[in-house]
């Protein structure tokens, strides 16, 4: 008796609370224009992009493009799983989705962000390979070695999301199930009302393999990359490298920054309001950003840009 009314309490408790970014009204109308107004700008600078790669052969045959096309369909589908939950918020405060919405969000979410380290990490290595052994960057960057390379990041995120989320959906959860605007790993595990050492184990594991390996394998590679441009002579050749690198740097460095002190941050530091601006830095601001920083100052995005407007 007392088994089934444990169960009966827990089944009223399966839908998960959305908190929005505010709780007045008229705040939430404005947040809600401009949230809407980012995300559609977010999927008009990544179709763009993607575009303009798939269009012209001189880019699309390029790894470092072929990359950043994967990256901006990537960004895409990223934002399409976090934005809805985010303007639904705002609408509707609190809102309320159902368990299975939520899993169905979460396996997205942690696919994407593993997807998302990995492929970072293959573009680092991509550099590394232009700076350090232009020589052999045809072979070592052949078609099948990319295809190889982004293929594998987009395997590898799908299969950590399914240990993942397995291990969480499989975890209790009794209520009040509150959470920011979207459903992700670590408010989760505070929800549940079971055991979560074996699954916060397999998340640490995982958040290890996927995270920090394709931290030290970018980071490896500048370093590798900073020794060749301390050794070049010109000063001019050196800069002209390290161009290439920036774009990646940057966006490399605003993503693993923020997901960093998001997960790792002490654990005293727990204010709601900082959650918020942090969910909405990485995963408003480093999608909408990605593309102008990877194409403000290439010439060759430049070149096609302008041909394919002429031709318009």
């Amino acid at each position: 008796m007392e088994r089934s009314l444990q169960l009966a309490n827990r089944s009223t408790h399966q839908d998960f609370i959305l908190l929005g970014l505010s709780a007045r009204k008229d705040i939430r109308d404005g947040l809600f224009v401009i949230f809407l107004a980012l995300y559609l700008l977010i999927l008009l600078e990544n179709m763009l992009v993607i575009y303009l790669i798939c269009s012209h052969h001189e880019l699309l045959y390029k790894p470092m493009y072929f990359f950043l096309g994967n990256l901006s369909c990537l960004e895409m589908c990223y934002v399409s799983v976090t934005m809805p939950s985010l303007l639904q918020s705002l609408r509707s405060c609190p809102c309320h989705v159902s368990f299975t919405s939520c899993m169905a969000q979460l396996f997205l979410f942690i696919s994407f962000i593993g997807t998302k380290c990995t492929l970072l990490a293959s573009m680092a290595y991509d550099r590394y390979v232009a700076i350090c052994h232009p020589l052999h960057y045809p072979l070592l960057m052949r078609p099948q070695v990319c295809w190889g390379l982004a293929l594998s990041s987009w395997v590898g995120g799908l299969l950590v999301s399914v240990i993942k989320t397995t291990c969480i959906a499989s975890l209790s959860y009794c209520g009040p199930n509150v959470l920011n605007h979207f459903c992700d790993v670590s408010p989760l595990l505070k929800l549940s009302c079971t055991h979560v050492v074996l699954t916060e184990l397999v998340d640490f594991i995982s958040a290890t393999i996927i995270f920090c390996g394709s931290l030290l394998v970018a980071l490896a590679s500048y370093v590798a990359i900073s020794r060749v441009l301390i050794r070049m002579s010109s000063a001019a050749a050196s800069h002209k490298a390290l161009s290439t690198c920036a774009s990646h740097l940057l966006v490399m460095g605003i993503f693993y920054s923020v997901v960093l002190f998001v997960y790792s941050r002490p654990r005293h530091i727990k204010s709601t309001d900082l959650n918020k601006v942090l969910s909405v830095i990485y995963t408003v601001a480093t999608p909408m950003c990605s593309p102008i920083l990877y194409c403000l100052r290439n010439r060759e995005v430049h070149a096609v840009l302008k041909k394919t407007l002429h031709l318009c």
